[in-house]
């Protein structure tokens, strides 16, 4: 059974500053790579086609898939756990969430749907305009 994480993103403002931070990372040859001190006890349900949902301000706004956990190790402190993300950020209807330390799992059954794709260039419709949509019935 496939779980997911969700997890805060530190320092994100939009899911457009998150994007390109991961861009930049991208461009230079480094992994999408985001440590945390725990490792997951459920590590092989998350591994079978799980997603990390990024949260920011408050909203979880993306998911982006999981390829693999590493060992992290810091030159004064104790290894962490490394989870290797697959580049691309998918982005999911906006939900809100109440503010937690840490990562938190998350059952299918509780994960926001992937936004739409405009039909033309396949890039994901904004935030605002399908919100404004789905209001009006009409997504």
């Amino acid at each position: 059974m496939t779980v997911h994480l969700k997890k805060l993103s530190v320092g994100t403002d939009t899911l457009e500053s998150l994007v390109y931070r991961q861009k930049e990372a991208v461009d230079a040859g480094r992994k999408l790579l985001h440590s945390t001190r725990n490792w997951p006890r459920r590590k092989e349900e998350l591994l079978d086609g799980g997603s990390l949902y990024w949260i920011i301000k408050g909203q979880m706004v993306a998911r982006q898939a999981i390829k693999e956990f590493i060992e992290v190790s810091q030159p004064d402190s104790k290894p962490k756990c490394g989870i290797v993300l697959v580049p691309g950020l998918v982005p999911v209807w906006p939900r809100k969430v109440r503010i937690f330390q840490g990562w938190r799992y998350l059952e299918d059954v509780d994960i926001p749907a992937d936004m739409p794709f405009s039909r033309t260039d396949e890039t994901p419709m904004p935030v605002s305009l399908a919100k404004e949509l789905r209001d009006l019935g009409l997504l």
